[in-house]
């Protein structure tokens, strides 16, 4: 049973979850509440056995327009330390969607601004259809892409990143697939379809897999040469002792479709 939501809601498709950004009036703006709320489903969706792939997508004519331009407002009132927490909190879901141990796909259409930007390049993949306009506008604002670039330069590289937070300019969805800030770039539409048939692949796949992939993903940039292979001869010792490898193993001898163990 789903939580009760306000700005964002659950559809289950086993073993398929989509999180729905639901505020359309408003772009689906992140509020501070949105932010919660999303920390919330994916601990509910993480939890759940029988989803195995979480989506990410927006309501209405936007993915997602960024902040809330009323508690934008509100910034220069607020105290140094609440500031600071707001921002950790940000912080806290980008990192909790960029880490979450089972696959994400995000489908994007439309607005896709700073902190949507984060949203949907957290996911492991993104599908974008030709409406959608990334932008990482907080140059423009006087404001910092700062929480968001940490995502960015991973995902494009420290040049590319410069360029996009520094001249807060709109990047079409074919441009954006060109540099590797989307995956794929779809015709008008059909973003949420395309996305659900990619996450009906991941879907086939080893959960343990998957988790340590990510794992080792998250880690190899801060490691040098030797210890990034020292690390992944850790993952890979680990994953041999795995359940998911010892069906995945039988399944391709006996040449049928693995039976995966729940996680």
């Amino acid at each position: 049973m789903s939580g009760d939501y306000t700005t964002i809601r659950i559809e289950r498709e086993p073993p398929l979850a989509w999180i729905v950004l639901d505020r359309p009036e408003v772009r689906n703006a992140i509020s501070h509440h949105m932010v919660e709320e999303l920390l919330q489903a994916l601990d509910e969706l993480e939890g759940d056995e029988g989803i195995r792939v979480v989506l990410l997508r927006g309501e209405g004519a936007a993915f997602c327009a960024g902040a809330d331009l009323e508690e934008l407002r509100a910034v220069q009132q607020a105290s140094p330390e609440e500031n600071m927490e707001a921002g950790r909190r940000l912080g806290a879901l980008f990192r909790r969607l960029y880490t979450f141990p089972k696959a994400t796909v995000a489908a994007v259409h439309g607005p896709c601004v700073a902190g949507g930007c984060g949203l949907a390049t957290g996911c492991d993949l993104t599908v974008a259809d030709e409406t959608a306009v990334f932008r990482y506008s907080e140059a423009a604002i006087g404001f910092v892409a700062a929480l968001v670039g940490v995502i960015l330069v991973r995902t494009v590289g420290e040049k590319r990143a410069r360029e996009l937070m520094l001249t807060a300019r709109r990047v079409p969805a074919d441009e954006a697939a060109r540099f590797g800030l989307v995956t794929e770039c779809v015709p008008v539409g059909s973003h949420i379809d395309r996305a659900r048939e990619l996450a009906t692949g991941l879907a086939r796949n080893s959960l343990s897999s998957i988790r340590l992939s990510k794992r080792l993903l998250n880690e190899l940039p801060a490691l040098n040469l030797e210890a990034a292979f020292e690390e992944a001869a850790r993952v890979n010792a680990e994953a041999r002792q795995t359940a998911d490898c010892r069906e995945g193993v039988a399944s391709f001898l006996e040449k049928r479709p693995p039976s995966w163990i729940p996680d």
